[in-house]
């Protein structure tokens, strides 16, 4: 099966546009229904989505149906998610499109995926909206680990319908949506029978299901609909509208394209030097006072941020260094961070979502580097972002100019997924140091951050242009392999959480099992599945 290009991919949608989720809102609940179009694959004609199977661009409606629900309808306590055939739930991810597609696509489809069932997680922890897994069918491989982003998983007992993660002894790959560590850490499933559980490829039915813990309860099918809706009433009753709440419309991006290398949004432009390797992205400050409207900075560039993060990822791969820069008025993006202080729920929705943010922008498998300059606007919550950076360069020019400011937000707003903010994990070693700089509450030259170990150099006028340049084309020219693992290990540190294990370890073991013969091999699993002979192996261990 050989690996197919495709075209650039847009992570920006909206529900009119939908072609495999159904949303129904009703009042304070509402039903997401998946029901994915067999000829509406992404590589049209190259496969069908058969059995609720899904590929990316299933996914990215769903990430939009989430974030849409948080902010155009927050009166929504409960989100029932359901599959719309009857006796399937969902298959997982499509096998034909993993099959003929590049090893970057494969990881960069589960990391998306990933942070979509993590926003599931959020949306439930944070907005209150709790999901609820509505099992009508089969749930199956990455079916499953979606069932499992849910708070509660219920399966239809009609003597046919399971759950299961057949990927180990069906594709010779892992669960590559978390689901190895939501079984263990999430809903405390003894590891053996998670082990009888991830090598048994039909799975359990309902009985054994709810006896194990895979699911929380199952209902007949004389009684699923009737059930069902009594748990939602249930979880309503339970979960009040947060106070203050009101619905935002969010605007679209539409942002500018300009000669395939520049990208320019209102406040994030993106400019792509394709023969050096490098994306330049500069975030603007804000350049009008702060509102409780879509439009305001904290949501709109973030939100640019956040969709530029994503087209980097998948549609420019040879891109292996991104550089940052934060221009305009330091002053009005704190003004901006302390509004959403005043703004109730609306303010704390903003805020978590740059939090979400940020922790994508921890998931890059691209080095990060960030540039202060003067003029920079490196301050609040921009600093996350030269926080978050594999390494930041700060001018330190003669006339002291050139500072920035570290706020509140740095001491808890945005945590990372360890539970540890960025300036706990830049100072493992002192842990004393992150509230010293809190407490400091000023302006900090280039000379007081090299003192603070608060930037990783501070080269003068006279060597700041070589040492970046050095730096750079240095960077540029060692393996993406290597780096994308030390960067990995290096930005996951702290103590371990769920998320860790997804993100750092779960992408590390993607990295190598996608590519060894076991799984993609002219005879291995992935690529021979559904084909009349069996895969062969190599049955040495490393």
């Amino acid at each position: 099966m050989a690996e197919v290009s495709y075209p650039p991919v847009s992570f920006e949608t909206h529900p009119s546009r939908y072609r495999h989720w159904q949303l129904a809102v009703n009042g304070d609940t509402a039903t997401l229904t998946m029901k994915v179009q067999e000829d509406g694959g992404m590589w049209p004609g190259k496969y069908e989505l058969k059995l609720n199977s899904y590929d990316l661009g299933v996914d990215v409606e769903l990430a939009d149906a989430v974030q849409r629900l948080r902010f155009e309808h927050p009166q929504v306590r409960c989100v029932v998610l359901t599959g719309g055939y009857d006796k399937i739930f969902c298959a997982g991810a499509n096998i034909r499109m993993l099959g003929m597609a590049s090893h970057a696509f494969k990881v960069n489809f589960c990391k998306f995926t990933n942070e979509t069932r993590s926003g599931l997680e959020e949306a439930t922890a944070q907005g209150g909206a709790v999901y609820v897994a509505a099992l009508n069918g089969t749930a199956s491989g990455g079916g499953y680990e979606l069932a499992m982003a849910c708070k509660e998983l219920y399966l239809i007992d009609d003597g046919n319908s399971a759950v299961s993660l057949p990927e180990v002894p069906l594709l010779g790959v892992l669960p590559g949506t978390g689901g190895l560590t939501r079984l263990t850490d999430k809903r405390k499933v003894r590891r053996d029978m998670a082990d009888v559980f991830c090598t048994k490829a039909e799975g359990f039915k309902a009985r054994d299901a709810v006896r194990h813990g895979f699911v929380d309860g199952a209902f007949p099918r004389s009684k699923w609909q009737t059930n069902i809706d009594a748990k939602a009433r249930e979880i309503v009753a339970n979960n009040p509208m947060p106070a203050g709440a009101f619905s935002v419309e969010l605007e679209p991006l539409n942002p500018t394209e300009r000669l395939s290398t520049h990208v320019d949004y209102r406040y994030v432009s993106v400019a792509l030097d394709t023969a050096a390797r490098i994306a330049h992205v500069t975030i603007k400050a804000p350049d009008s006072a702060p509102t409780a409207t879509s439009a305001t900075w904290s949501l709109r560039a973030w939100r640019e941020l956040d969709d530029a993060l994503l087209r980097l990822r998948v549609n420019h791969l040879e891109i292996g260094l991104l550089v940052f820069k934060a221009v305009g008025d330091r002053h009005a993006v704190i003004e901006a961070d302390a509004a959403l202080d005043t703004q109730g729920w609306f303010g704390t929705e903003v805020r978590q979502f740059q939090a979400r943010v940020l922790r994508r922008l921890d998931n890059m498998a691209k080095s990060m580097f960030a540039l202060i300059e003067p003029g920079n606007a490196f301050s609040g919550s921009l600093f996350e972002i030269a926080l978050a950076a594999d390494r930041s360069y700060m001018l330190q020019d003669d006339d002291a100019i050139n500072k920035v400011v570290v706020t509140a937000v740095s001491g808890g707003a945005f945590p990372m997924h360890s539970g540890l903010t960025r300036l706990q994990s830049r100072y493992p070693g002192k842990p004393d140091v992150p509230a010293k700089i809190l407490a400091l509450g000023q302006t900090i030259d280039a000379e007081a951050a090299e003192e603070l170990e608060l930037v990783t150099m501070t080269p003068d006028e006279i060597d700041y242009e070589d040492e970046v340049r050095i730096a750079i084309e240095e960077r540029c020219s060692l393996s993406p392999d290597a780096l994308t693992g030390m960067e990995q290990n290096l930005r996951f540190g702290g103590p371990e959480s769920m998320d860790n294990k997804v993100y750092g370890r779960l992408t590390a073991w993607q990295n190598w099992i996608f590519q060894r013969p076991n799984a993609v091999g002219e005879r291995g699993a992935l690529k021979m599945f559904g084909a009349p002979e069996s895969p062969i192996f190599d049955y040495k261990r490393t």
